[in-house]
């Protein structure tokens, strides 16, 4: 048992590392994929170009985005321009050929995301607390307070927490925005849906035998109202916040 928790938390740990980076990665990827119409520096005629959005997320993640075109609809006879149209097409949005506007594509608010981590994390501090079910906890693992203030001050625990609940956020997110639903009906719905799937699988993988049934009951109700709280915020504030954390050149 000390085991599966000790590889949870490593995973979970990594997860939170790696997440932000590659999320930020992918906005940037986002943001400069596809085709802009620009005009031409040269022949002062309108083109359409490309940049090469892999290496603008790549670079992005640990700086400012280094630009650079991939595609020109002068190329490649003029690929050795100087390619001065890169501050224009940086402020040009996107479109899909064929197309006369941009196309609006669907993605996933992070600032609602993190404020429902917040949001859930903070309950659980309460939910864990003396004043609540600190004391059925302690209980139920058989350790005394002295214990329980030891793995209060390690990092790891929370580092874990924060972690799945970060996990377990873009999951509801990012269903809510393949669904293209909004509200905090269809989060709650949404994240008590993932929650009971994620519930069903841990059971049969890992199954609950030696676990302490008041355990069990103690943080199956936290997870739940913690899977409420995290897709009414989602669902409730999808939209009505910023778009994502990446603002326009």
């Amino acid at each position: 048992m000390l085991l599966v928790f000790y590889v949870l938390m490593f995973l979970a740990s990594a997860c939170l590392v790696l997440l932000m980076p590659v999320l930020w990665g992918r906005e940037i990827y986002n943001r400069y994929r596809g085709s802009r119409a620009v005009t031409c520096p040269e022949t002062r005629q309108q083109v359409a170009v490309n940049f090469d959005a892999l290496h603008a997320a790549v670079s992005g993640m640990s700086g400012r985005s280094d630009l650079r075109l991939a595609g020109c609809t002068r190329w490649p006879e003029r690929a050795d321009c100087g390619q001065d149209c890169i501050p224009e097409a940086s402020r040009t949005a996107q479109y899909a050929l064929g197309e006369a506007a941009p196309s609006r594509k669907k993605r996933i608010y992070h600032l609602p995301v993190l404020i429902a981590v917040s949001a859930a994390w903070v309950f659980g501090l309460v939910w864990h607390s003396e004043y609540l079910f600190r004391g059925a906890w302690e209980e139920a693992l058989k350790i005394d307070p002295s214990q329980t203030r030891q793995v209060v001050e390690w990092l790891s625990p929370h580092l874990l927490s924060v972690g799945v609940l970060l996990l377990f956020a873009y999951g509801v997110a990012w269903l809510l925005t393949l669904g293209g639903k909004k509200g905090a009906g269809w989060g709650v719905l949404t994240a008590t849906s993932l929650w009971a799937a994620v519930i069903l699988a841990s059971l049969l993988v890992t199954g609950v035998a030696g676990v302490p049934r008041d355990l069990l009951r103690i943080e199956a109700a936290y997870t739940l109202l913690a899977s409420v709280t995290i897709g009414a915020i989602i669902g409730g504030l999808n939209g009505k916040l910023v778009e994502g954390m990446f603002h326009e050149v």
